[in-house]
């Protein structure tokens, strides 16, 4: 209970505050798709020409590497949750991740990790453990993103990437991550982790996400295959990267685009690349919608 004018004061504020961040996050989104729409617009005839270069088969395909990549994903989470102390059955673990992470598609980067609290919660997981395994995956995903954009697209346009990946690497440290872990728990008045973070649950982790870049570059070499394999994982890589680190739209809404396309300029023009970003959007909603649908069935009949 908070005393006195200036605490009340202070409670009164917060609900200013979040619908503030709200109102920015959903003003950042309408932003990015109206520039999106716009150039989607000034490119039209090129983007249904894109489009109509695209063959079913291909999507299909795809769409098969991209559930690939995200059962990927879902292990990277249930390895370091393990490597925390709450090992969860495969079932369970995919319930869990796959329905959570539908909240990304909500303005903010909440959402998913508190469906994954508290459905972990019922499976007795501890809310901080959760969070924990949630908040660590992003620098995984990122250093590796990094790293593999660096490998394959090549040191001569893209060497500024190292600039990132010290940082990361020492995030990634456990040593470290187990020093902040605790600190942020300790600010928030929780209870310290039972078991901290190790340096073979963080290398199988990785593992685990160089997998799931491998799954992610062959679905966008099936809908671009014009630069080759290699270039393709590049590409969705460094797109993935940039788009989620901007944080306030869902899921890196219309930047992630974006970059797609810049990163495809040397090998497609404006309108089929625009038609290749939009295509990898599609199909990884639809992933997404697919392993939550799947995941949820297989567990509950189990």
């Amino acid at each position: 209970m908070s005393d006195g004018p200036a605490g009340a004061g202070e409670e009164a504020a917060r609900p200013r505050r979040s619908m503030l961040r709200t109102s920015i996050r959903y003003a950042f989104l309408l932003i990015a798709l109206g520039f999106g729409g716009w150039a989607v617009a000034g490119q039209w005839d090129d983007v249904l020409a894109g489009f109509a270069g695209l063959s079913w088969p291909a999507v299909g395909a795809s769409l098969v590497m991209v559930v690939a990549a995200l059962l990927a994903a879902m292990l990277i989470w249930r390895t370091l949750l393990s490597d925390l102390g709450s090992p969860l059955p495969l079932r369970a673990a995919a319930k869990v991740f796959f329905v959570g992470q539908l909240g990304k598609y909500i303005p903010g980067a909440i959402w998913p990790v508190l469906a994954q609290m508290e459905m972990g919660r019922d499976l007795g997981v501890p809310r901080s453990r959760s969070a924990a395994a949630f908040f660590l995956m992003m620098p995984v995903q990122l250093a590796t993103g990094l790293l593999v954009a660096l490998v394959t697209l090549g040191w001569d346009r893209y060497g500024w990437l190292l600039l990132f990946l010290p940082l990361l690497l020492v995030l990634l440290e456990p040593k470290v991550v187990n020093g902040v872990i605790g600190y942020a728990l300790r600010r928030f008045g929780r209870e310290p982790l039972e078991r901290p973070l190790t340096r073979r649950g963080m290398l199988a982790a990785f593992g685990w996400a160089l997998a799931g870049w491998t799954a992610y570059g062959v679905h966008f070499f099936f809908i671009a295959p014009q630069g080759g394999p290699i270039f393709a994982t590049g590409a969705f890589a460094l797109s993935w990267c940039l788009g989620i680190l901007t944080f306030v739209v869902p899921a890196g809404a219309g930047v992630r685009e974006a970059a797609m396309v810049g990163v495809l300029s040397p090998h497609l023009a404006a309108g089929p690349a625009i038609a290749v970003a939009l295509t990898s959007r599609v199909v990884l909603i639809v992933g997404d919608l697919i392993c939550a649908g799947m995941a949820g069935i297989a567990s509950r009949r189990h």
